[in-house]
């Protein structure tokens, strides 16, 4: 199975301006001054030994998330990542590298802006012959997208799109088979309810959890229904837009959680790999690589098994397992 990362900020895409970049390369050009590099090789193994945070960015697409095998896949929030989702779909297929797909299935925690507002840019929403289908527990799932679309929002209404785009309500007391995958939900604490799936498929299993927020701790009662759903994961994606002091202080009630109840919640439900999602949009990407590494650091305390794999997301890390 793999998971490919398409979108990964939360609330607002991110913008790398041309200020930071240049940051970027001023970091990169002092650090190989003290190298004397001379041959393309040494330039090559010098940039794979820079910073991520200088070397590559973690990206700016709100959420969108790619779960599959070699005989298909779904995706997890329409936020502006799936737009570059879509593209990378039509381009290996005019390159003859895979077929486009015809058929896609797309799984929605909720409906705010930023996990929405990549869908009118979908470009197989335009294709005729191509069957989308949209999952969720919010019931008129519809309404949302009609209203995004809406003439004053949008210059394209949904009705106007020519893919076969069909929503489907799900049940949360319900197991369901989805183009290979068996697929449950779970209520999760976030303004307006948002809601996270667990995807199984050839024994592997993917939680995609965010937009939530975890108000008592992960020792507490409220956290016992998520340790269960969580249990056993080979990967959850997991919300951690802020420090734990942020989101029981300042940003209590916003509906996200902290990278150290990430871990926490992990290393209880024995999950395999974790991955921290839904970066804080204000967040540059020193400030994101300083977030991992404190990240990191807690791991070391909390799991005397060294059994987790940790990751920060970023726009195209795609991990196999």
């Amino acid at each position: 199975m793999y998971v490919t990362f398409w979108g990964t900020r939360g609330s607002l895409p991110y913008s790398l301006t041309a200020e930071k970049v240049r940051k970027k390369i001023g970091r990169a050009l002092r650090l190989a001054l003290q190298e004397g590099l001379k041959t393309e090789s040494e330039i090559e193994a010098f940039i794979d030994r820079l910073p991520f945070s200088v070397r590559g960015s973690y990206g700016g697409n709100t959420p969108c998330v790619e779960i599959g095998d070699e005989d298909g896949f779904v995706i997890c929030d329409a936020g502006s990542g799936l737009r570059d989702l879509g593209t990378s779909l039509l381009r290996r297929g005019q390159l003859g590298d895979s077929p486009i797909p015809d058929e896609f299935h797309l799984f929605l925690s909720h409906f705010h802006w930023d996990h929405i507002q990549g869908f009118p840019f979908f470009p197989q929403a335009f294709a005729p012959d191509t069957k989308v289908r949209i999952y969720g527990y919010h019931p008129d799932m519809k309404s949302a997208f009609v209203r995004q679309q809406n003439p004053v929002n949008f210059p394209i209404s949904l009705e106007s799109m020519s893919a076969d785009i069909r929503f489907e309500t799900l049940e949360l007391e319900k197991t369901y088979e989805i183009n290979g995958f068996t697929v449950k939900g779970i209520m999760q604490n976030h303004p307006g309810s948002s809601y996270g799936f667990s995807f199984e498929k050839g024994g592997k299993k993917v939680v995609y959890s965010t937009d939530s927020e975890y108000r008592y701790g992960a020792e507490s009662e409220h956290s016992d229904p998520f340790i269960g759903f969580f249990k056993d994961a080979d990967l959850l994606v997991f919300d951690a837009q802020y420090h734990l002091i942020d989101a029981i202080d300042t940003k209590r009630n916003w509906g996200h959680s902290s990278n150290l109840l990430g871990i926490e919640f992990a290393v209880r439900s024995g999950a395999k790999r974790l991955c921290l999602f839904h970066h804080e949009h204000t967040s540059d990407d020193e400030v994101l690589e300083k977030f991992y590494e404190d990240s990191l650091k807690y791991l070391t305390v909390s799991d005397k098994k060294r059994a987790l794999k940790l990751f920060l997301a970023y726009d195209g890390l795609k991990l196999v397992f």
